[in-house]
C-alpha cells in the first residue's frame, strides 16, 4: 500500500561526525528527514520516524532525491575501495563461460536456454532433432537498451509448434505472457497481461492455462494487487478479454491459484494456496469430458493441510509427492477412472527428504537431501527400486524433464567448485552422457568443498559447507551466508562471485540453519513463527564454530530477502562477532511487511503483526526496530532496488536511515540501490558482475581480505 508523505514532519540531520577506518572514510551520511509518526501496538508505543521512505520512489520525488543522495555518497566510497576493480575484472573473467538449461524434447524438437557467457540475458534455443544445428529462437538481449528485459519462463506446447514464454521488465514480479511459432519465429496472437505467480500450461495445441489477478481501475495501484488470482484459460487468435475463467474462489479473495496439466494432456490440475507455507488443496479437471455445463472440477485434497505436488499423469493415474503422514515426502498415486479410489502409497518416506520427482518412460525419479546434498534414485511406477542415479559427490542435480514414455532426459549436476554439466540419461539402461559441459577459465580441483557440523544454542545439529583454495590451511576471512525460512534448502551452487572470493585467499561457508527444508518440514518449524530465534542463534552458532576450528580470522554475513532480515537479526543481536555484512533486499521491519505487495503471503512463517502474540515474537527480533544506538557494529552494506515489487525497498530504506542515525561506531553503515531492477531474478549479466564487485570489495576491506597482487 502506498502512503502519503507526512506533512507534519521536520528535517534533521542523520549524522554529522566523520565515520573513517584508515584511509577510508564516510565524511557525512545523507541528510534524512524524520517523521513524528508514533503507534501504539499492544501497549508499546513504536516510533516510526522514517515511514514516508515507504513510498514509491516513482511516485514521490522527495524519496527519489534521498535515494540519488544516498546512492552519491555509496558510490563515492566504494569507488576507493582497493580491491573493487580487481573483483570487478575477475568476477567478469569468471562470469565468462558458457551456460546451459536442461533441454526439453516436445516432438522432435529440442529446447533449452543458452548463454555464450557474458549476455545479459539467456537466449532460448531449438535443435531439430538432438544433433540437429542449434537455432536462435528467443533473444531477450534484443528486448531492453540496459539488459533488464528477461525471459522469465517458457514452455514448449505438445507437439513443439510453438513455445508460450513470459516476460520479466526491470525485475518486477509482474509477467507479460506471448506465444511464438517455433517454424516462422512469429507471434501468435495477442500478449496476455496481468499474469502473477503463474504456471504456463498448455491444453493441447489450442491454448493454455495461466493465473492472473484482476486488471487495476483507473488510478488504482496495480503493485497493491494480491488478491483475487484466478486460472483462466486463452484460445490461441482470441482476445485476453473473452478468456475463460476456470477456477476462482471470490469468496476467499486471499486464496491462489496455479494450474499445470499432466503429459497426455488428459488432467488440468488447479493447486490452491494461502500463504507461502506447503499447504494445499488439489482439483482435476477432466479435460476429455467437455459438455455444455463447462469443465467440472474434482476435489481430490480440501483443507489446506499438507503439502501436494503433481508428479504426472497417465490416463486415469495421477502421481503425487506429499508430506501428509510423510514429515519428509513420500510419493502417492490415484485411480480417478476407478470406482471409489484413493490414494495408494507408491515411494515410502525415507531419511532423506524428496528434493524433485518426475516420470520419464516408465520410472519415476526422485532426488532426495542428504545434508543438503543431492541423491537421485529411481524406481519403476508400482515403487520398485531400480539403479540409482550416479552423481559426482558434493552437489546439487536438477532437471530430469520428461514424460511418460520418452526414452530419455537430461538433468544437470553443479557444486560450489563446478558450474552445470548437463547430461544425457538413457532411461531403459541407465547409461549417462554429456550433453554440455562448460570450459573454465579456473582450476576446480585447486578449491576444497567440504561439509562439517556443530551444535547450535541448543544442541541441534547444523551442517555447515566449508569452500576455500586446498593451500589455504590457516584462518581466514570469511563470508558466511545463509537463508533460514519458508522451506527453502541451500545445496551447493555455482556462483563466479564467490570464487573470486575464495580466489583471493578468502573463506566460503554455507550454513544450512533451521527453517529451510534440507530436513523435511521439523526442520523448517524449527525455525518459523515463534521458533524464529533458532534461526538467529543457528547463524550466529555457525560463525562461532568457523573462528573456533581456525576457518575463520574476521567473519562477514551475508543474506538476501529472508536472510537480510537474517543479517540485520543478528547484527543486532552480536555486533560484536561480525566484522561485515551485507543485508540485501531484506524484510527489515516486521511490524509492517505484510501491509505491502507480497507480504501478506509470509504470515505462514512470520504471524500475524496484528495478532498480539505473533507481534511479540516479531518486536523480538526486527532488524529495524532492535539497532542499538551508541554501540560498535559491523560495517553494514545494505542493497537492494528501487522497484523491487516483492520486499519493496522501503524495508531497506527504513533499515539505512535508522542506522545511520543511530551512531554505531566507525565503520560505515551505507546503502547501494540499483534502479530497474527488482528482487533478483532477471538482473542483468553486467548489473550483477557491478553489485557482485562492490559487495565483495565492501567485505573484503572489513575483514582484511586482500586482492591479489
Amino acid at each position: 500500500m502506498r502512503l502519503p508523505v507526512l506533512a507534519a514532519a521536520v528535517y534533521a540531520a542523520a549524522l554529522s561526525t566523520s565515520v573513517q577506518a584508515q584511509d577510508m572514510t564516510v565524511s557525512e551520511y545523507p541528510e534524512t528527514r524524520r517523521g513524528e509518526v508514533v503507534e501504539t501496538l499492544f501497549g508499546e508505543e513504536i516510533a516510526d520516524p522514517y515511514r514516508w521512505l515507504e513510498d514509491d520512489v516513482r511516485n514521490n520525488p522527495e524519496v527519489a532525491d534521498w535515494v540519488e543522495r544516498q546512492n552519491a555518497v555509496t558510490d563515492a566510497y566504494l569507488a576507493k575501495l582497493p580491491a573493487r576493480d580487481w573483483f570487478k575484472e575477475r568476477i567478469g573473467e569468471l562470469y565468462d563461460y558458457e551456460r546451459f538449461s536442461t533441454p526439453v524434447k516436445r516432438g522432435n524438437r529440442y529446447f533449452y536456454q543458452h548463454n555464450s557467457g557474458l549476455q545479459n540475458q539467456n537466449p532460448l534455443y531449438v535443435r531439430e532433432g538432438l544433433d540437429g544445428e542449434p537455432r536462435l529462437l528467443i533473444d531477450p538481449n534484443a528486448w531492453a537498451d540496459d539488459g533488464a528485459t528477461a525471459l522469465s519462463d517458457w514452455k514448449a506446447s505438445p507437439d513443439g509448434s510453438k513455445v508460450l514464454y513470459s516476460v520479466q521488465d526491470g525485475g518486477s514480479d509482474w509477467r507479460i505472457l506471448r506465444v511464438l511459432d517455433v517454424a516462422t519465429g512469429q507471434p501468435v496472437g495477442e500478449e496476455i497481461r496481468w499474469a502473477k505467480f503463474t504456471d504456463l500450461a498448455w491444453v493441447g495445441e489450442e491454448g493454455f492455462l495461466y493465473s492472473r489477478f484482476p486488471e487495476p481501475e483507473e488510478g488504482q495501484d496495480f503493485q497493491a494487487l494480491n488478491y483475487d488470482q484466478a486460472v483462466y484459460f486463452h484460445r490461441l487468435g482470441t482476445p485476453q478479454s473473452e478468456d475463460q475463467l476456470v477456477y476462482a474462489t471470490p469468496e476467499q479473495r486471499e486464496q491462489n491459484h496455479t494450474a499445470s496439466v499432466t503429459s497426455d494432456g488428459r488432467w488440468a490440475i488447479v493447486t490452491s494456496s494461502i500463504g507461502t507455507d506447503a499447504r494445499y488443496e488439489v482439483r482435476a479437471i477432466d479435460l476429455a469430458a467437455r459438455g455444455t455445463n463447462g469443465r467440472a472440477a474434482r476435489e481430490l485434497v480440501t483443507g489446506f493441510e499438507n503439502a501436494w505436488s503433481l508428479i504426472d499423469g497417465v490416463d486415469g493415474t495421477l502421481w503425487f509427492a506429499t508430506n501428509k503422514d510423510a514429515p519428509r515426502y513420500r510419493v502417492v498415486s490415484i485411480d480417478l477412472d476407478a470406482a471409489g479410489s484413493d490414494w495408494r502409497e507408491v515411494v515410502a518416506e525415507t531419511e532423506q527428504p524428496i528434493d524433485g520427482a518426475s516420470i520419464v518412460g516408465d520410472r519415476l525419479i526422485l532426488s532426495y537431501l542428504k545434508d543438503a546434498s543431492s541423491l537421485a534414485r529411481t524406481f519403476d511406477l508400482q515403487g520398485r527400486e531400480l539403479a540409482p542415479v550416479e552423481l559426482g559427490g558434493i552437489g546439487s542435480v536438477g532437471g530430469f524433464t520428461g514424460k511418460p514414455g520418452d526414452p530419455e532426459t537430461f538433468y544437470s549436476f553443479s557444486s560450489f567448485n563446478r558450474p552445470a554439466t548437463i547430461y544425457r540419461l538413457n532411461v531403459a539402461t541407465g547409461e549417462t552422457s554429456v550433453f554440455a559441459e562448460p570450459k573454465l577459465v579456473f582450476d576446480p580441483e585447486t578449491i576444497a568443498v567440504e561439509q562439517r557440523f556443530y551444535a547450535s544454542k541448543d544442541g541441534t545439529r547444523v551442517p555447515v559447507f566449508i569452500v576455500r583454495r586446498k593451500d589455504v590451511s590457516a584462518p581466514a576471512p570469511t563470508l558466511l551466508y545463509g537463508y533460514g525460512g519458508f522451506d527453502i534448502s541451500l545445496t551447493p551452487s555455482f556462483s563466479a562471485a564467490r570464487i573470486a572470493w575464495v580466489e583471493a585467499g578468502g573463506v566460503f561457508a554455507l550454513a544450512n540453519i533451521r527453517g529451510g527444508g534440507e530436513y523435511g518440514k521439523a526442520w523448517h518449524d524449527g525455525g518459523r513463527l515463534a521458533n524464529k530465534q533458532n534461526v538467529f542463534d543457528d547463524f550466529v552458532a555457525a560463525a562461532e564454530f568457523l573462528k573456533a576450528e581456525g576457518v575463520a580470522s574476521e567473519v562477514a554475513v551475508q543474506g538476501g530477502s529472508n536472510g537480510g532480515l537474517l543479517v540485520g537479526a543478528v547484527a543486532n543481536q552480536r555486533p560484536d562477532l561480525f566484522a561485515a555484512g551485507n543485508a540485501a533486499v531484506g524484510v527489515m521491519d516486521m511490524l509492517r511487511f505484510d501491509r505491502w505487495t507480497a507480504g501478506r503471503y509470509w504470515v505462514d512463517d512470520y504471524g500475524y503483526p496484528s495478532k498480539e502474540e505473533d507481534f511479540r515474537v516479531l518486536r523480538a527480533y526486527s532488524p529495524l526496530h532492535n539497532i542499538k544506538p551508541d554501540t560498535e557494529y559491523p560495517a553494514v552494506l545494505v542493497t537492494t532496488a528501487d522497484t523491487d515489487d516483492r520486499v519493496v525497498p522501503g524495508h531497506s530504506f527504513k533499515y539505512t536511515a535508522a542506522l545511520q542515525a543511530a551512531n554505531l561506531g566507525p565503520k560505515p553503515q551505507l546503502i547501494r540501490i540499483e534502479t530497474r531492477a527488482g528482487h533478483g531474478s532477471g538482473k542483468p549479466t553486467d548489473k550483477a558482475i557491478e553489485e557482485a564487485a562492490d559487495v565483495l570489495s565492501f567485505l573484503a576491506y572489513w575483514t582484511g581480505l586482500k586482492a591479489p597482487e
